[in-house]
């Protein structure tokens, strides 16, 4: 998957949650899990979308597209 997601505002959450030392693999497969659920998440709120007969995702769509995750 493409990098979409940029490493330093992840590492700087991560050091804020008290991780002061963190391999870069681990960084790097956080950023990729990340981007995986964003990208779930996405594909189930343009179905919820597209079945209400809509173009514009709102933030209910995704809500409820990322409560079907879980």
């Amino acid at each position: 998957m493409a990098d979409y997601i940029a490493k330093a505002p992840i590492r700087r959450l991560m050091k804020k949650q008290g991780a002061d030392l963190v391999a870069a693999e681990a960084l790097d497969r956080l950023i990729e899990f990340l981007e995986n659920v964003a990208a779930e998440t996405t594909e189930k709120a343009i179905k919820i979308t597209k079945a209400d007969k809509r173009k514009r995702i709102t933030q209910a769509d995704i809500r409820e597209a990322s409560v079907r995750l879980i």
